[in-house]
């Protein structure tokens, strides 16, 4: 199994922490760091829901990783005060004690989150009475807003999600009902493989179509600047959960990839 979708989320993660600036990387004690394969991204002042964000990536992949690394994984979060994070396991991360070493430490597997990807094939039409465009800077707030809202990351995360529009390697797309902001999400780029992200839409246009026709235009903005190949992912499949996300992006031409596992402290 190719890792190319591990790669390019990683390296997205990688330049959001890049975007901040000095004072959001203080006011939020933001830091990324490697330990072993992983990348680990570090929130500390965000709600605990904010697991888009503290979560380690990677693990296990490029090296095994040990008993020792994995420590040094957990005490991070822990000693800087997060409460809930996942380290997030690829299928093919080594070495096979590794659930056992997370099982062992206290953490317990939470839903995964299923990974896509699809090729160059055309991007279907998705109706919806919204309209959908690139933007820049002077939607920058207004991206960082839906998102934070939509991905439980408060408020004090605006500033540091509006660092994306305009930002080289990254094309952030709005939907509007007129001239109000109704949808986001994001697309990073990178050696001819894009990863789409923050895919979020305000409550009160929700079930409009927005989320397909953004994640549409962002597919089609990574075919016009060349992508061999996207990728994406959402919660894995689970009963009693509607799964708007992942038929939206089935119907957008995505096959299923692989589930990677989340370990993560118990709920309080």
């Amino acid at each position: 199994m190719g890792w190319e979708a591990e790669e390019i989320e990683r390296a997205a993660l990688a330049d959001l922490h890049n975007a901040a600036t000095a004072e959001q990387i203080d006011k939020l004690k933001l830091r990324s760091l490697s330990i072993g394969a992983a990348l680990v991204s570090v929130a500390p002042t965000l709600p605990a829901s904010a697991i888009v964000i503290n979560r380690a990536i990677g693990v296990g992949l490029s090296e095994p990783e040990n008993r020792v690394t994995v420590e040094e994984i957990l005490s991070t979060y822990r000693e800087s005060g997060v409460d809930r994070f996942f380290i997030q396991r690829h299928p093919d991360a080594r070495p096979v004690q590794l659930v056992d070493w997370l099982i062992a430490s206290g953490l317990e597997r939470a839903r995964g989150w299923q990974k896509f990807r699809r090729g160059r094939a055309g991007v279907p039409d998705v109706k919806t009475d919204l309209r959908t465009a690139e933007v820049g800077l002077e939607y920058a707030e207004a991206f960082a807003q839906i998102v934070c809202d939509a991905f439980d990351l408060g408020d004090a995360a605006v500033p540091w999600l509006a660092q994306l529009p305009g930002r080289p390697n990254w094309h952030v797309v709005m939907s509007f009902h007129g001239d109000k902001p109704a949808g986001a999400g994001a697309l990073f780029l990178k050696d001819g493989y894009g990863w789409t992200d923050f895919g979020a839409t305000a409550p009160h246009y929700r079930q409009r179509g927005s989320q397909g026709a953004v994640l549409a235009e962002r597919l089609r903005l990574a075919l016009d600047a060349g992508c061999r190949e996207i990728f994406t992912c959402t919660g894995e499949d689970v009963p009693d959960d509607p799964q708007h996300s992942y038929r939206n992006i089935l119907k957008l031409g995505f096959e299923e990839d692989y589930v990677r596992e989340n370990y993560a402290p118990p709920r309080r």
